[in-house]
């Protein structure tokens, strides 16, 4: 690691530090159990997926630059998924997804993961500012909140706040501003090989891929990846000075 000591550490979120607890497919079916209703959740996965890549593709980053919001955007997706598994009131259709919505802020429907919070701890307590980055809307603060995890970071960059999303170097340099240091004194930590590992790198900040399912073996270098964030301070540790 070249460069001046580390000062700043970023974060990605989902499938990092915490992930969908179940599936979407089990959420959206106990939603449905409330109306009566009995759906499928590998179904409902099925549908979900479908409708996230199309959305995706068709409104990038939550429609931000099209003149949607990250909730408008969120209610399309829910309402176009349960739809396509059979639920067609309207009116159904509108209080399912705004109570699905607001669901996804509460701690029950994520599951932190094991070494979150300990790696956390352990890179505040070497004196590391903490930040986010993260291809996530406007809930993220009350998610992280909620999961007990949002003290630890003196600041978030969401994709729909920022405007512009990973892999795009524009979002990086938003969080090297609210470093306030050089990209050559900041690491990243994330579980995506391009909006992470690559797209970090690419502006010159120090990344490293979360590999839990050792699926990068081979296309990573080894002191860049790690399989558990366990194993993370000690890797910056070293670069500390």
């Amino acid at each position: 690691m070249q460069g001046g000591p580390l000062r700043c550490v970023l974060w990605d979120v989902k499938d990092t530090l915490l992930k969908v607890r179940g599936s979407v497919g089990v959420q959206y079916s106990k939603e449905a159990e409330r109306w009566g209703l009995s759906l499928h959740p590998a179904e409902v996965n099925a549908a979900f997926r479908e409708t996230h890549r199309c959305y995706s593709n068709r409104y990038p980053n939550y429609g931000v630059s099209q003149g949607l919001t990250g909730q408008d955007w969120w209610m399309g997706v829910v309402r176009h998924t349960l739809s396509q598994c059979g639920v067609n009131d309207p009116a159904l259709l509108n209080t399912m997804a705004t109570n699905l919505c607001q669901n996804f802020c509460n701690a029950e429907n994520w599951e932190v993961f094991p070494d979150t919070k300990t790696a956390l701890e352990r890179c505040s307590s070497l004196g590391l500012k903490l930040g986010v980055v993260s291809n996530f809307d406007k809930r993220l603060e009350a998610i992280l909140r909620s999961c007990g995890l949002l003290s630890y970071f003196s600041f978030l960059v969401t994709s729909e706040e920022a405007g512009v999303a990973k892999p795009s170097p524009a979002i990086f340099h938003q969080a090297l501003q609210k470093c306030g240091t050089p990209a050559d004194r900041v690491a990243h930590i994330g579980d995506h090989y391009v909006y992470d590992y690559l797209a970090s790198r690419s502006v010159g900040i120090h990344g490293f891929l979360l590999d839990r399912d050792n699926s990068h073996k081979g296309d990573v270098p080894q002191e860049h990846r790690i399989v558990s964030l366990e194993a993370l301070p000690s890797h910056l540790q070293e670069h500390i000075v």
